[in-house]
């Protein structure tokens, strides 16, 4: 009788449910254990349900900043007074039943693909029970929420189990004026006036939605400006637009405290000044979910932060023990956490694989206008870390953009000087994820500034800036500039 190999997965996120289709499909038998539903944070609580929500947001930004310009009559706008009403509004509760309908729908999607696929679907939580077994196999104990417990023995185990909120101790959430960004989808009402503390990705997405919507917004930011880890140029826009809309950017202006005062919360910050608005949104990072796993005992390495460590195949450094996702600190992305489940099973059963290559992500930031990145940064360049030549385009220049009303944005391509070879890109532009993937396509392959500008384009085009800076940067290099 041939053997099959037992591969159990812990965690049901991109990481884990990603793994368990491609085990199955190679022939392993797979269990899953997931405590919450396929999909994890990813869909239950973070990606889906968050870029739902910024989906509704964009439908009203894109209204209410460029339906006049476009020549756009709504029937009971008041142009007679100076500071006309809000013509169109949102009706939170509804918006987030769409959020949380279609989050739930897209875990039963996964869930019908992973089982459909041969793997089985085990609720509970999974921990590693001791060292690995003589003949190399592996135990993982699954406790249910009844209390029971069931052990699962495994040639490999891969640990996908995510993160969950950060919380400052003296700002603790309590789900209804305090709240983390699980939290926010059942709001019934709009925010009258949301305070967010913390000003990276998740602070600013959610600042921009809830602006949109038609909240007031107060963004509290302990680093001189909004988004600290993306491109100056970019995070600089993307301000800029903030304040522009009415928003209140607080730089250098570190969260101490939140606490509730009757309908009202009050964020008390590092300097003594208080802040006070109707809720209060706490997006200050994220914690891996690695405790309680048994993982040291199982001689699991653990960093100080409490992220597993890895190598570049999603090896840990126990035998036949696998990591990916949020919980490796590595990219907290889907499509990351997608790749290293991947690339874990590719590994473990012997399939062809490629070590994770982190200069080919792409990655986005869903606020408005998006921002979207690949390969090697500004910061890079700026350090020397490597040597590229670099052209920015702004959007006013492109005519789609001005047949769109589209003010702000830009393309940026970064490339070698000798060989024009394009190692990396900045977009800031409506839907920038989806005009960053002939960037992409460009840095994973190693094409040059000139095939790139070489390529037809639609006119006209958004991504005819791609080809324009593309362009630039070709023509340079033959004029010997660099």
């Amino acid at each position: 009788m041939e053997y099959v190999t037992r591969i159990v997965i812990i965690g049901g996120g991109p990481g884990g449910y990603e793994a368990a289709l491609v085990a199955a499909q190679l022939g392993a038998e797979v269990t899953v254990v997931d405590c919450d539903g396929l999909g994890g944070a990813s869909v239950l609580t973070d990606c889906v349900p968050s870029k739902t929500l910024i989906a509704t947001a964009e439908v009203m930004t894109t209204f209410d900043s460029s339906y006049e310009e476009l020549g756009i009559i709504v029937a009971d706008d008041t142009p007679h007074i100076d500071t006309p009403a809000r013509v169109v509004g949102v009706d939170l509760g509804k918006v987030n039943r769409r959020v949380k309908r279609l989050a739930l729908a897209q875990s039963h999607d996964i869930t019908a693909s992973v089982t459909r696929a041969g793997a089985r679907v085990l609720r509970g939580r999974g921990r590693l029970e001791g060292q690995q077994d003589v003949d190399g196999s592996r135990k993982v104990v699954v406790r249910a929420a009844d209390g029971s417990e069931e052990t699962l023995v495994a040639d490999a185990v891969l640990i996908a189990t995510g993160g969950h909120p950060r919380e400052v101790p003296d700002a603790q959430p309590d789900g209804e004026r305090i709240l983390n960004w699980t939290q926010v989808y059942d709001l019934d009402e709009l925010p009258e006036e949301l305070i967010v503390v913390g000003s990276g990705v998740t602070g600013a997405e959610f600042a921009g939605a809830y602006q949109a919507l038609g909240s007031n917004v107060t963004l509290v930011s302990s680093r001189d400006r909004v988004l600290p880890g993306e491109d100056p140029d970019a995070a600089a826009v993307l301000e800029d637009v903030f304040r522009r809309r009415g928003m209140n950017v607080m730089s250098r202006s570190r969260a101490a405290s939140a606490k509730r005062v009757g309908d009202r919360v009050e964020v008390t910050l590092a300097d003594g000044r208080v802040i006070s608005g109707s809720h209060c949104l706490m997006a200050v990072g994220a914690i891996p979910n690695s405790s309680g796993m048994g993982l040291e005992e199982a001689g699991v390495k653990v960093k100080d932060s409490g992220h597993i460590w890895t190598d570049k195949v999603s090896r840990t450094s126990a035998p036949g023990v696998y990591a990916a996702g949020d919980v490796t600190g590595i990219f907290a992305l889907a499509s990351v956490a997608a790749m290293q489940g991947r690339i874990a099973m590719y590994h473990f059963l012997g399939d062809a694989v490629q070590p994770l290559n982190l200069k080919a992500v792409s990655a986005n930031v869903f606020t408005d206008p998006e921002i979207a990145t690949v390969g090697y940064s500004q910061a890079d360049v700026d350090s020397g870390k490597i040597d590229a030549r670099v052209v920015k385009l702004p959007l006013l220049r492109n005519p789609r953009a001005k047949m769109q009303g589209i003010r702000d944005g830009f393309v940026k391509i970064f490339c070698r000087p000798g060989t024009g070879i394009v190692v990396g890109g900045v977009v800031v532009a409506p839907r920038a994820s989806e005009l960053i993937h002939p960037i992409s396509i460009a840095v994973d392959n190693n094409l040059t500034v000139e095939q790139i500008a070489n390529a037809f384009t639609v006119y006209p085009s958004l991504s005819g800036s791609i080809a324009e800076v593309a362009r630039q940067l070709h023509t340079r290099k033959t004029a010997g500039e660099g």
